[in-house]
């Protein structure tokens, strides 16, 4: 029996940038926000900060819940991969509790994971950012626009 994932994950913001999660894989680079896979008995809240603890070596304070993203992954352009995969994931502010400019070592990483990076939002869609649909309203939030909180399935 194949089970919906619930995937919590930050958005992090700091002088007009945003961190994302870089990787590589077969077709190149691409980023993602961090942020993982809720656990049995853990709050999205808690998933989120353990996740950022992992993939970027920053504890963060979660503030408020921005997207709320379907992924349905026989629908989308890696569906020969993604195919049995389902997935909501939970998009919250976070706040960076520490703001050090030393090298981070995450402790788990994500398996194609190469970094991190703070990237510019105005530039976020010269990026592949995924889920695509999420730059413009990363974009329109740090321009103090908010708005849609459920994104549906999309990539």
């Amino acid at each position: 029996m194949l089970q919906i994932r619930n995937s919590a994950k930050a958005i992090i913001f700091k002088d007009s940038k945003v961190l994302l999660t870089k990787h590589h894989y077969m077709d190149g680079f691409f980023y993602i926000f961090p942020g993982g896979g809720q656990e049995h008995g853990e709050t999205l809240r808690e998933a989120v900060v353990r996740e950022c603890l992992e993939e970027v070596d920053e504890k963060v304070v979660v503030k408020q819940l921005l997207h709320i993203r379907e992924y349905i992954g026989k629908n989308h352009e890696y569906a020969e991969i993604h195919g049995k995969v389902h997935q909501i994931e939970f998009y919250f502010i976070c706040e960076l509790v520490n703001d050090t400019k030393e090298q981070k070592n995450p402790s788990n990483p994500d398996s194609h994971q190469v970094g991190i990076e703070w990237i510019d939002v105005e530039n976020l869609k010269d990026y592949r950012v995924y889920p695509k649909s999420i730059r413009k309203y990363i974009i329109d939030y740090s321009n103090g626009i908010s708005r849609s909180v459920y994104l549906g399935d999309n990539n």
